[in-house]
This record gives structure tokens, sequence and C-alpha cells, in this order.
């Protein structure tokens, strides 16, 4: 599936409706939907604070990740394994997109 390249995120943007966008080093820009993972709940839990959400975003590890202690530590975020982030949609880059200043303005 990927014999030839390893997912390497390096930007994440966050979304709408916890949504999050996945720069990745080949290019490629996804869009992952963690509404799903955040109801499961349990160490997902503090994601469903929209301010945490948007404001703990980050990239460690080489992947989308959330900044548990606000201090960049990669032991003490959560981080969605990149194969993961790399099967989601494939989107146009939102920062050409019109409307991407408005869904910032959302932010909490």
């Amino acid at each position: 599936m990927y014999e030839k390249y390893y997912p390497v995120v390096v930007q994440a943007l966050v979304g709408h409706d916890y949504t999050v966008y996945a720069y990745f080093s080949d290019g490629l820009i996804k869009k992952l939907d963690m509404k799903p993972v955040i109801a499961k709940g349990g160490v997902f839990e503090p994601l469903k604070d929209k301010a945490f959400f948007a404001n703990r975003l980050t990239v460690l590890n080489n992947t989308v990740a959330w900044d548990m202690s606000g201090d960049f530590d990669s032991t003490k975020c959560i981080d969605i394994d990149p194969f993961t982030v790399y099967e989601g949609q494939a989107v146009s880059d939102p920062l050409a997109d019109s409307t991407y200043p408005e869904i910032c303005a959302e932010r909490p």
C-alpha cells in the first residue's frame, strides 16, 4: 500500500466542526474528521473542548497531534497514526479557499 512513502505530516490546520487539514511532505493535503474518534471518549475526552482541540493542535512525531501538556513533549500528546491520516479525504489547500478565514474566525 505505502511501499515507497512513509507519511510525514509537516503542517496541521484546524478546520470546522472537529476537522483537521494535514499537509504531507509529498505535497498532498488530507482532511481528517475527528468527530467519530472524539465521541468514543477515553483518551480523546479533552478534545471535546473546542478551544483545546483548536489551540493544542500541532505536529508531533511527524503526524497530527494534540499537545496535552502545553510544552510540546512528544511523549505527552495524543497523536494519530500517520497512515490513518494519509487515508483521509484528499482536498485542495484550504488556505487558498476564500472561506478558510471564516473557519478560523470560528476558533474559540
